[in-house]
């Protein structure tokens, strides 16, 4: 990992390379958080989604409930902690649509 992290931050070339990659991966996150809030929102899910876009990070606290968190696990193998915590790099836009769904539908059956 050492010999890695050399080759890339001691190489003007490569560390442009790497923070150009870098800003693609969190536009990304941060275009996937504004998707899945509206796409939540467009459903009219159960409960507010603004914290979805107020927290930064490869990770989201969803703010499910542990047993919603169940129900989207078990049956539509979405995989999430218990805590409601999932990673928003494993959103894109061909899944996300599914995954407001399904947690509309886990937050209307965990009632």
């Amino acid at each position: 990992g050492a010999r890695i992290a050399d080759k890339i931050l001691n190489n003007k070339e490569n560390l442009e390379a790497w923070k150009k990659e870098l800003k693609s991966v969190a536009k990304r996150t941060l275009d996937m958080r504004q998707t899945l809030r509206k796409a939540l929102e467009d459903l009219k899910t159960p409960g507010k989604w603004n914290h979805i876009t107020d927290q930064i990070g490869m990770f989201s606290y969803t703010g499910l409930s542990e047993k919603a968190c169940e129900i989207l696990i078990k049956k539509y193998h979405i995989y999430l902690l218990k805590s409601g915590r999932i990673s928003m790099p494993g959103i894109n836009t061909k899944n996300v649509k599914y995954l407001a769904e399904s947690m509309k539908a886990a937050i209307e059956e965990a009632k």
